[in-house]
């Protein structure tokens, strides 16, 4: 199996994509690790669906044995989720982003 780097930056179906191809998982197999169809994963993968809840990324996460936060889109959901529970941060990091 290949090294993965921790974070992926690339986009969740192409990210899901990668890590089933590094642990040589078929859609079948994931979707039985995860109760989601095999179907659904396929449609996941090729941006034919939106990508899925924070939860179910975890779950495909663990099912392919890495950390949730090795998907992008989770963690834009958290730091997002931060913000809007501390509004000082919003104004701190829209300083620094100026």
């Amino acid at each position: 199996m290949s090294r993965r780097r921790r974070f992926s930056g690339k986009p969740f179906g192409e990210t899901l994509h990668e890590l089933m191809a590094d642990t040589g998982i078929t859609y079948r197999a994931l979707a039985a690790k995860t109760h989601l169809s095999a179907g659904y994963l396929h449609h996941i993968v090729n941006g034919n669906r939106p990508v899925p809840a924070t939860n179910v990324i975890a779950s495909i996460a663990k099912a392919l044995g890495v950390e949730a936060e090795h998907f992008r889109e989770y963690r834009i959901r958290y730091i997002t989720s931060q913000l809007e529970a501390k509004p000082e941060l919003v104004d701190r990091l829209y300083k620094r982003l100026l």
